[in-house]
């Protein structure tokens, strides 16, 4: 095996939030892969209910700066890093005033859905690619963990599909059962047709931005599928059995995943 170099997109990582099944794997899993010979790199939204005093965040100025546009709107994008030290690992973070300024994560106050969630994935994901590139770090898999990330396989296969910093990459996608409630923002199917989408690529999404809907996406455009959760969206995982040439991973228990990922990661390369 050589060493690879191994992405990690995640949505949630402890300790800067609380724990959830893909916080505590997104914590453990790039430390594990990491003391198995690869080369890891590791991301997260910098959302505003994150203590960057207490976790000792600070911002990377070589690397902000950059302005994203999404729907006609300039975005600034902030780079932050932080150290897990007990890990030797960084953890880098996605920020930005307009997105990710807010007091909690992925739902306000009264827990209702944040209205441009669908922006907030676009961005995210878009800043972790910009910022891969001024690292020039090129990745041979990207593993991508919550549906924040879930637009990541898109976006290379289409917006960054020239650019030799991540073209040649393969997308690992990890489905959990955090579904979100109310479907995205009906637009995002235009937004994403901006960023070089073409209309077969989100005709499904024109119809459908539920969790299912993005779910569904992220696997048209993955090369290998992992079930996160023990249980996932039944209509979720009958989508994954038409995906007969796509690599698929069930369900690993805390005592084998980081083994079985390891492997698999080595299956996705493999494929064509």
């Amino acid at each position: 095996m050589d060493a690879k170099k191994i992405l990690f997109i995640a949505q949630e990582i402890t300790p800067y939030l609380p724990e959830s099944e893909i916080a505590t794997i997104c914590r453990n899993l790039p430390q594990g892969i990491q003391e198995r010979g690869r080369e890891i790199r590791t991301f997260m939204p910098k959302f505003g209910n994150i203590n960057e005093r207490r976790n000792q965040l600070h911002e990377v100025i070589r690397l902000s700066g950059m302005n994203l546009i999404i729907d006609d709107t300039d975005h600034p994008l902030i780079i932050k890093v932080a150290s897990i030290q007990a890990a030797r690992m960084q953890v880098y973070f996605i920020d930005n005033d307009d997105y990710f300024q807010r007091k909690s994560t992925i739902v306000d106050e009264n827990g209702n859905e944040y209205e441009d969630n669908d922006e907030r994935s676009i961005f995210y994901v878009r800043g972790v690619i910009e910022t891969v590139k001024k690292l020039r770090w090129i990745p041979d898999v990207i593993h991508c963990h919550g549906w924040m990330s879930a637009l990541t396989g898109l976006y290379i296969k289409r917006m960054y599909a020239d650019d030799p910093c991540v073209r040649n990459a393969k997308i690992v996608y990890s489905v959990y059962n955090d579904d979100f409630k109310k479907p995205l923002a009906q637009s995002l199917a235009d937004k994403l047709i901006i960023d070089q989408a073409q209309e077969a690529d989100v005709e499904n999404l024109r119809k459908d931005t539920s969790f299912v809907g993005l779910s569904k996406l992220a696997i048209d455009f993955a090369d290998g599928v992992i079930q996160g959760s023990e249980t996932i969206h039944p209509d979720i995982m009958k989508y994954i059995e038409t995906k007969s040439d796509t690599p698929f991973l069930p369900y690993q228990s805390p005592e084998t995943y980081m083994d079985e990922f390891n492997k698999f990661y080595d299956v996705v390369l493999e494929s064509k």
